[in-house]
């Protein structure tokens, strides 16, 4: 019993100091959302938890939706889907003004909550920052071309195995921006480009590692050399997380 008892006070000391370790890290940044405690919130800097609580957005669809009100995102809820294994309960389409500024092509786009408030998280704290450093101060992006998202089929389109996120909405597949000035960026033919294209490009991926539970780009395969596979996977509280 005296084993025990010093195995779980030196666990107890470990839970104690690593809290005490995050508590002044977050202090130290100044980034409430580097504490696995507290809430959510869009208008927060990015985290080192504001990945995993937006993918737990995916159990609770009031709580997402509160989210975006909150951050003055315009939107409508989608009607549930169901279609045999595939569909969705929680999806909803971004709707334009408000505190969006950027335009998604094809519109009308339906997506998963938790999807959409991180593609909002992106656009403010992630994809215009990228493009002020890398194309000038007074340069934005306008306009997200993207695949879709809600698609019932399995992974890579094959006949059997394991149903892709885009099966219930929770996936979104970009494949590249326009910018203020009129710049075009795609993966498919700026991915390798050694200016500030490329450079862009990696830095919004790396920042999409952030926010969503799945990032598969042009360095995973060539069935992603013309995307960004974004999506919210739920994968259990500490579940593994893909930024490839």
């Amino acid at each position: 019993m005296r084993a025990v008892r010093r195995t779980l006070g030196a666990v107890t000391l470990i839970a104690i100091l690593l809290a005490g370790a995050l508590l002044l890290y977050a202090a130290a940044r100044k980034r409430p959302q580097d504490m696995p405690w507290t809430k959510l919130d869009l208008s927060q800097p990015v985290g080192l938890f504001t990945g995993r609580k937006l993918t737990a957005l995916t159990s609770d669809f009031p709580a997402c939706r509160g989210l975006l009100d909150r951050a003055g995102v315009r939107f409508e809820s989608l009607p549930p889907v169901s279609d045999g294994q595939c569909g969705y309960a929680d999806a909803v389409r971004l709707a334009d003004g408000g505190a969006r500024s950027i335009d998604l092509i094809p519109q009308r786009v339906g997506m998963a909550c938790p999807v959409a408030a991180a593609l909002m998280l992106w656009e403010w704290q992630v994809l215009q920052p990228a493009a002020r450093r890398h194309f000038g101060p007074g340069v934005r992006v306008s306009r997200i071309d993207h695949f879709g998202s809600y698609s019932c089929r399995r992974m890579y389109g094959r006949s059997e195995g394991a149903f892709s996120e885009h099966s219930t909405a929770d996936a979104l597949d970009v494949a590249g921006f326009v910018l203020s000035d009129g710049t075009s960026i795609r993966l498919v033919n700026d991915w390798q480009d050694d200016g500030a294209k490329g450079a862009f490009l990696r830095e919004v991926r790396d920042g999409a590692c952030d926010l969503f539970a799945t990032v598969l780009s042009p360095d995973y395969n060539a069935a992603h050399a013309d995307h960004f596979h974004l999506d919210q996977a739920e994968r259990g509280a500490m579940g593994w997380r893909a930024c490839r």
